[in-house]
């Protein structure tokens, strides 16, 4: 329970109808869970406005109301009051209601178009090996305390931030890591939580369809590192063009890691195989069970903000050397027949030629490749005939089926994936609308010594099917198939 009036510290007020001085139970911004005691925050939404429920939040027992607008009738006995940006004032209030734990933890964040689940992983995986108990927030789940909770977006809201933070700190959690989503960074979901460090990985076509173009996406993405104190530090990969421009402007120390040029933290591959890879990391050898350039740089980075923290650059290698790839993330499994099968979360254009360049990479050429991918329904399409120029110009053979169709129908989900397909790469492709069969008509294709790639859905558990989500799992599917085990 917190007084109106301390949870209210560094808001933006407008006016205010009533007593701040009144006791506050909860924070809520849907209405639905309203109880006695709440403070309902009614923000202007996406899909719905939360002022259309105020009565609603009213009539279940919210005692307060923030909003940007005053309804035309104010309830006796309720408090009122009007900001300016109730997303950006539900930040601060859930930070303040729950003492600020971000500010009681070393909180790092990631952010970038590809790369954000692994670093933010391994990096909970790398300090937690280190001994330290760690907080990790990511696509693939919540984590502190051996315990796991679902997520449903990549970045939560403020109010579920919070309430994990305060837990973590409660539990004695000393590192969080956080994926850091243009769509939670654009709807202010991040508003009053303090960073320790950010890092930016790269940027590439994804997400279009909410920002509209790549500027937009691009400037969301930098305002993250905006807004960094001068307390924090920033790590950009300098590969990507746009490495640079996110340290424009950041009052945050610099540091800057690469690959393929001059930077604080390099790294060069000295052998790579489907097995992990030999890395030279600031002079030093490591093995690593992950595989690809991209994962280089994400190991690179991961290295970079363990020893930017205080950790030698002897354990944290020791300890890089037994960390094992994302689930989900270029995950390799080999039949009898000598058959490798790779799953990987691969759905945008650039992440897939990162992984089909990985893979032509260390293959023999005397074998052949078959990938299998689709889009999802409902988001960016511009990328769609993209990623189908790219499949088939870095396959061997492709087969085009279903991913997350929605609300849309799969077979003209495939047919604009099939626009951007060259002429002379036609040939290579197949069209199998239901994702299982696809898998099958691979599974019944390969040969010894072949390679098949399935991307777009990694770790996900299910399909996104007319408002249904399906069980469905690309590594239990292709398991059952190419191993003949039943999960």
């Amino acid at each position: 329970m917190k007084k109106l009036k301390d949870i209210l510290y560094g808001v933006a007020i407008e006016s205010i109808v009533g007593s701040t001085l009144i006791t506050i139970d909860a924070i809520q911004f849907d209405s639905r869970k309203v109880q006695g005691g709440v403070l309902f925050v009614a923000q202007t939404g996406v899909v719905s406005d939360g002022h259309n429920f105020i009565a609603k939040a009213i009539e279940q027992g919210a005692v307060a109301i923030v909003c940007e607008s005053i309804p035309s009738h104010c309830e006796a006995g309720i408090v009122y009051v009007v900001v300016a940006n109730a997303s950006e004032a539900l930040g601060l209030i859930c930070a303040n209601f729950y003492d600020n734990p971000s500010g009681r933890l070393k909180l790092i964040g990631v952010t970038g178009t590809n790369g954000k689940t692994t670093i933010a992983s391994l990096l909970y995986e790398l300090f937690s090996s280190l001994g330290y108990p760690c907080g990790l927030l990511s696509t693939v789940k919540i984590s502190y305390q051996n315990k796991e909770w679902p997520n449903s977006h990549t970045t939560p809201d403020a109010l579920t931030l919070n309430k994990h933070l305060s837990k973590m700190v409660a539990a004695g959690v000393s590192h969080c890591f956080m994926e850091v989503s243009s769509h939670g960074i654009a709807q202010d979901r991040i508003v009053g939580l303090s960073f320790t460090a950010g890092i930016f990985t790269n940027l590439s076509h994804d997400h279009l369809d909410y920002h509209g173009d790549f500027k937009s996406y691009r400037d969301i993405k930098k305002l993250y590192f905006d807004q960094l104190p001068k307390t924090a530090f920033v790590l950009s990969n300098v590969d990507d063009k746009n490495g640079a421009f996110m340290l424009q402007n950041t009052k945050a120390k610099k540091y800057t890691y690469a690959v393929k040029q001059h930077a604080d933290y390099t790294a060069q591959i000295l052998e790579c195989e489907f097995s992990g890879m030999l890395l030279k990391i600031q002079g030093q050898e490591v093995w690593t069970s992950l595989v690809g350039e991209f994962n280089v740089q994400n190991i690179l980075a991961v290295y970079a903000v363990a020893e930017l923290v205080g950790e030698s650059s002897l354990e944290i290698l020791k300890h890089l050397s037994i960390l094992k790839p994302i689930r989900g993330r270029f995950e390799t499994f080999q039949t009898e027949e000598n058959v490798t099968v790779v799953i990987d979360y691969a759905h945008t254009p650039d992440a897939l030629e990162n992984v089909l360049n990985t893979i032509n990479k260390i293959r023999t050429k005397n074998e052949t490749l078959y990938t299998i991918i689709g889009c999802g329904g409902n988001r960016d399409r511009e990328k769609r005939p993209i990623i189908g120029k790219k499949a088939a110009a870095l396959s061997d053979k492709v087969i085009f089926t279903s991913d997350n169709p929605r609300d849309e129908k799969p077979n003209d989900i495939i047919s604009e994936i099939m626009e951007g397909v060259a002429a002379e790469d036609y040939k290579k492709t197949l069209k199998v609308t239901h994702r299982e069969e696809a898998i099958a008509v691979a599974g019944n294709l390969v040969s010894q010594g072949d390679i098949v790639l399935i991307a777009g859905k990694g770790h996900e558990t299910f399909q996104e099917i007319e408002g249904k989500k399906i069980p469905f799992n690309d590594l239990e599917i292709a398991q059952k198939i190419f191993l003949n085990i039943e999960n």
